[in-house]
């Protein structure tokens, strides 16, 4: 008893897939901070390497201008406010493409883990998270031991690509203090973009790394008991003594239907007791139509019906029994049946003429 009250209370399960969609759906999600971190880096290296020459090129021209007209502003009338906004407004113009690529690169590493996710669950405070307890678990937790490790092999990696290619640069990067800023910058400019290619191309390995792992933890933190699974599984089927009520008024709602509809028959095909077919035909129609069906007692009762409503009955026990298996409720009469039906609507349509000759 002590082993299977343990089995059904251990997550040993894997998650539904129900689970896993409703956790998205309240943001819980699986995302990894060093696959963002690393889709900006890679989007400030690709916006530098193809605007950055001519956004130091107008930056510099900026300030060039503003240093050689410096001496000729008069205090006189002169508003430090518009000229400031004047300024930040030309330098946002040069390097606005450098901040749409890091704006694209945003929203790229997060659609690349999750897809499109909009909920605004994730955006209602939760104080639980401001426990300082709960911050001390979290940071001596196997996750906060996890994010130190990366803080450290980030730190190593970066430390690593700066030594391995600024060092053999040294003697040029001296040369650059007494150089002209002109030339200056596309040499400084070329190192920068030298290593964080390189650094980014490491820290892809990391990203990589880090999303398995966030991936695994999410799917780990959502496994499941036994009994979690019992309940999910009685709740999207349904109770089962909800469900056969719930079939039986089906049953009895269509049961009344189809009496009612009796009364439209143009034959009852009869077993003579065990089975009644109702078949219904008029002129137009491509095969007759049955309109009800039944064994046992609900067929006496199709007979009663029929024979209160003057529908005529015809025993014919084979095509009753095929009739009953073959063809549903308001569907057409299967072709394989069509010319033993034809004779028997034939027959009841001679009986109707022979009755109004009479009459």
């Amino acid at each position: 008893m002590a082993e299977g009250a343990e089995d059904d209370t251990d997550k040993t399960e894997d998650p539904t897939p129900k689970k896993l969609e409703k956790a998205i759906e309240q943001g819980d999600i699986a995302k990894s901070t060093e696959v963002n971190a690393w889709f900006m880096l890679a989007g400030a290296t690709l916006a530098l390497a193809v605007f950055g020459g001519g956004i130091a090129t107008r930056i510099a021209l900026i300030f060039q201008d503003l240093l050689g007209n410096l001496g000729e502003m008069s205090s006189h009338g002169f508003s430090y406010p518009r000229f400031a906004s004047n300024l930040l407004q030309q330098v946002a113009l040069a390097i606005a493409p450098f901040l749409g690529i890091m704006i694209l690169a945003a929203f790229a590493g997060n659609y690349v883990q999750h897809g499109p996710l909009w909920t605004v669950k994730a955006l209602i405070p939760n104080l639980s998270r401001l426990s300082p307890l709960a911050g001390a678990k979290r940071i001596f937790s196997k996750q906060g031991l996890v994010q130190l490790a990366k803080s450290v092999a980030k730190f190593v990696i970066i430390g690593t690509v700066i030594l391995l290619v600024g060092y053999p640069e040294m003697p040029q990067i001296k040369r650059l203090a007494s150089s002209d800023v002109s030339q200056a910058m596309p040499l400084l400019l070329s190192l920068v973009l030298r290593l964080m290619f390189w650094i980014c191309a490491v820290l892809g390995l990391l990203a990589a790394a880090d999303w398995w792992w966030a991936r695994h933890t999410w799917y780990e933190k959502h496994r499941m008991t036994i009994r979690e699974i019992r309940e999910e599984h009685k709740q999207s089927e349904g109770d089962p003594t909800v469900k056969a009520k719930l079939r039986q008024v089906r049953r009895m709602r269509l049961r009344k239907n189809m009496m009612k509809n009796i009364e439209k028959a143009t034959v009852v095909i009869t077993n003579p007791t065990h089975f009644a077919v109702a078949l219904q035909y008029e002129a137009g129609m491509n095969a007759p139509i049955c309109v009800g069906k039944g064994m046992d007692l609900i067929a006496l009762k199709i007979r009663e019906i029929a024979e209160e409503r003057r529908v005529p009955l015809v025993e014919n026990p084979p095509l009753a029994r095929a009739l009953y298996k073959t063809v549903d409720i308001d569907h057409e009469v299967p072709p394989e049946h069509y010319k033993a039906v034809a004779e028997v609507i034939g027959y009841v349509m001679r009986l109707r003429r022979m009755a109004v000759r009479h009459h």
